[in-house]
Order: C-alpha cells, then structure tokens, then sequence
C-alpha cells in the first residue's frame, strides 16, 4: 500500500514537471529573414516577392522581412547568407552560376558547400538587348559593329564576376568582341542605364527585359531553343553564334541549420512551386519557372566548376 502511494506520489510529480516545462517550438516561431544580394525591384527580387505571397499561403502564422545586401555580383548578399546564424531563421536568394564563379575565382567568403540548398526556382535564359531606337537592329550588327569599332559599344552587365560577365566572356573568346563592358550592381540599374542612354547595349536576364519590351528591343536568346515569352526573337545558335547562357535562381540556408528545419523549408518550397496560381503568377511576372530540388540543384553547380575554370582563367 505505501509502496503504491509513493509511485503514485512519484507520477504526480513528474507530471507536473512536466506540465511546467515550456512546450517545444515548432519552426518557424518567428520571422524569417530572407537576404536578397541584389538591388530591390530585380529579378531576384521580385521571384522572392511572388515567393513570398505563397509562403504566407502555407505558413501563415510567420513572415519574411526582407534585408537587401547588392553588390559585387551578389557576392555581398551571398556571404551575408553563408556567415549567417545556422538556427533555420535566416535564408537568401542565389544566382546561378554567379555564386559558383565568385567563389572559384575570387576571395568570396563562402564555397559552393558553404550552403543548405533548399530549391531552384527559375531558368532564365540571357539576352543581347538594345534600346528600341537603337540603329542595330540584329545580334549580327552588333557584333560587326564591335569588331569594326574597338572598345566603341558599351555593353552593360551585373557583375563582375556574375553569369552575365561570363557571358560575355564566352562572346569574346568565341567572336572577338573588342567592347567596354561596364558593371552595375543589379539588373534594376542595367535597365534604367541601357534605357537612359549610358550603355548602348547589355546582356541581361529574359525577366528583366520582359518588363520593359516597349522601350528595349530583344535581338537574340542564348539559349537552346526559343522562348514562349518572346517566340518571335531567334536564339544565338540560329544565327551561327554558339552561345548559351542562363541565370538561375535558387534558395539557400547556412550551411548546418537543424536537419528538421531543412526538410521544411525544402517541403515548403516544393509545395510553392508546385501551386497553380504561383506558376500563373510566376508566367504574369515574366519569370521562367523550373524547380531542381536541392540535391540536383547541387550537382548542376558542380557541373559548371570546370567551364568557369577555363573561363576565367583566360579573361
């Protein structure tokens, strides 16, 4: 009987114990910052806003704050992400292949492993663009024209050190392509200094251009095959120029966050993408949608370390 009143004694207070300790969190408990490493109003940044709304679709009961980290490329917002706490609380936007150039190339403060791949989202194919006043009025005339006038044409990229620099790259190794290339920190500042009459033509990503066609005109893609967002504009290859290029956009964590959280974020964003009204707003956007889970994601950039090499090796 005693023996009993002490084991009933016992529960009752390991009961109570544990209805005194704080239940467990279930992430995410708190806002999640989302680091953007380009300038607001580009095309990173408005996929991540369209991500955005769905994400409060799914998970309604926390938001994103978004902190804006341009420059060099992305390689500022990139590290940001990469040095960033491992708690799950803080995830970013990449650009491919900029990230995987910066960090075999330069002193980046992050490596390709430095980072928990959640998805890709978008394969935007690149563009040769001019304005629409503009006396060039093909891919060829452009590239005869640099050739018949050395360092004349100024060609406007994001970069350095970015997919659109490596574009350019590839041009002048393959054509001779003797122009002044001139940097800007994010597509948003490409557009306005192409339409503003700084640069007289850019390599730019097929999203950015979408949203200003009544004042750019689209001579070429570099991509495989053409576009249903511009079915009339013929690829590079078409014209015998053997140049592909895309940029695409993915999503990240520090390199380490809880193995729980991750598999969140990576259901999450599946679920996200795979939402018929996003896909609709994603094409109302101009915005090239393909989804790599995190794992293929990983290998493609792997895939591209040995072309960036050689590229830059010889720039």
């Amino acid at each position: 009987m005693k023996q009993r009143f002490f084991t009933t004694l016992a529960l009752a207070a390991l009961l109570t114990l544990i209805a005194a300790m704080p239940a467990q969190a279930v992430y995410p408990d708190k806002p999640v910052t989302m680091i953007i490493a380009f300038t607001a109003g580009g095309s990173s940044d408005v996929q991540a806003r369209i991500m955005e709304k769905y994400w409060n679709k799914y998970v309604p009961q926390q938001k994103w704050v978004f902190v804006y980290k341009p420059g060099a490329g992305g390689a500022i917002g990139f590290g940001e992400i990469a040095m960033a706490r491992k708690d799950g609380y803080t995830i970013g936007g990449i650009n491919i292949p900029h990230l995987v150039i910066q960090a075999l190339t330069q002193k980046a403060q992050f490596k390709v492993d430095d980072f928990d791949y959640i998805c890709q989202v978008v394969n935007d194919p690149q563009c040769v663009v001019v304005r629409k006043d503009s006396k060039i009025k093909s891919a060829k005339e452009l590239f005869d024209y640099a050739k018949a006038n050395p360092g004349k044409l100024k060609v406007g990229l994001v970069g350095p050190n970015s997919g659109h620099h490596l574009m350019y790259l590839d041009a002048r190794k393959k054509l001779g392509f003797p122009v002044t290339e001139v940097f800007y920190k994010g597509a948003a500042d490409q557009n306005a200094a192409l339409l503003g009459g700084e640069i007289d033509a850019m390599f730019g990503n097929l999203n950015d251009v979408m949203r200003s066609l009544e004042e750019m005109n689209v001579l070429a893609l570099a991509a495989e095959k053409r576009n249903d967002f511009l079915p009339k504009v013929p690829t590079l290859k078409e014209q015998g120029y053997n140049i592909l290029s895309d940029i695409r956009r993915a999503f990240v964590a520090p390199k380490g966050i809880p193995a729980a959280d991750l598999a969140f974020l990576r259901e999450t964003f599946k679920k996200i993408c795979m939402d018929p009204d996003y896909l609709k707003d994603m094409k109302t956007a101009g915005q090239p949608a393909e989804y790599l889970d995190g794992a293929a994601l990983l290998k493609h950039m792997q895939s591209l370390e040995t072309e960036i090499r050689n590229a830059f090796a010889k720039k």
